[in-house]
């Protein structure tokens, strides 16, 4: 069989795609505060732009996890002290998750701790050029999220 330009372009830039997401997950890794992980990193920053309660099902949606990782991610941060998990009033059966003032305190510090690093990306690769490729990216996103909601709905019927 033989290859198509379009074939090669697709690889090539969902591997360019992996390997970014490989070294800055490490990059991130390296200066994220002691004893945080970029998982609940990225929840406490979640929490805090939402600015409400999510249940463990929502955040695991939008983290695309299973609940049991998402369940194991909120335990720690639970431990941590960076959230509140209280029932549902309306509905016994839920639990609700809140960013607590630690939690925020600390997603705060990981920010500190992240923004020299990204600050100097963008510095390097300049500023214009990486809003350049947002709208391509979120495209991307959209796209892969319409994927998978429409390969969630088939095993459904």
């Amino acid at each position: 069989m033989r290859e198509r330009p379009s074939d090669n372009l697709a690889v090539t830039f969902i591997s360019e795609i992996l390997a970014v997401d490989q070294l800055v997950r490490g990059a991130l890794d390296r200066v994220l505060p002691q004893g945080m992980e970029l998982s609940q990193f990225s929840v406490l920053n979640h929490l805090a732009h939402v600015g409400n309660e999510r249940t463990p099902a929502q955040l695991a949606r939008t983290f695309h996890v299973t609940r049991g990782a998402m369940s194991n991610t909120l335990a720690r941060l639970e431990r941590a002290g960076w959230i509140h998990v209280r029932p549902d009033w309306d509905d016994a059966r839920r639990k609700l998750v809140a960013l607590s003032g630690a939690g925020l305190a600390a997603r705060d510090d990981a920010v500190a701790a992240i923004l020299p690093l990204i600050g100097d990306m963008v510095a390097r690769i300049g500023a214009d050029r990486l809003r350049a490729a947002l709208p391509v990216m979120r495209d991307l996103r959209m796209r892969l999220l319409m994927q998978e909601d429409q390969g969630r709905n088939a095993a459904v019927t």
